[in-house]
């Protein structure tokens, strides 16, 4: 059977992945992620905040989870890691947790006044810790390893 011009054209082939040195790349990544963490730990320190407590709070603000197990799921975290930081958050009066209106084996997760009026200072620390790290890149760059990095995560 012969596939038809249009259903061809519709289905797009990968790209073979690109003849480069991926440990290389991989290091890269890691080293940087490393570097960037390292910073933002030393950074929020003022706030008596680490960078992983600032991106729970960020991932909570932004609505991208509201639940353990959707912070775990969007930030790569272990769930029983992940306890013990809502813990903390939760004892610093930055989170609460709530029944969850239709599951009671289900708590969702909210910030507390305090931390709606934390989260704008730490999202301006990590502004400016990515700017730094960002220093010497024209807007189009940035753009390009956006979409990029993007690109990567979308091939998993």
């Amino acid at each position: 059977m012969v596939a038809s011009p249009t259903a061809s054209a519709t289905r797009a082939e990968p790209k073979p992945a690109p003849a480069v040195a991926p440990r290389s790349i991989a290091r890269l990544i890691s080293r940087v992620r490393a570097e960037v963490m390292d910073a933002l730990d030393r950074e929020l320190a003022v706030h008596d905040m680490s960078a992983a407590q600032m991106i729970v709070l960020s991932t909570l603000a932004t609505g991208e989870a509201d639940s353990a197990s959707g912070l775990c799921k969007g930030i790569s975290y272990d769930p029983g890691a992940m306890t013990r930081m809502i813990d903390r958050l939760e004892q610093k009066g930055l989170v609460r947790r709530r029944p969850h209106p239709e599951d009671r084996r289900t708590m969702n997760l909210e910030l507390t006044a305090e931390g709606q009026q934390l989260y704008p200072k730490l999202a301006a620390v990590k502004d400016a810790v990515l700017k730094r790290f960002l220093a010497g890149f024209s807007d189009a760059e940035v753009a390009t390893l956006d979409r990029l990095l993007n690109l990567m995560l979308a091939n998993r």
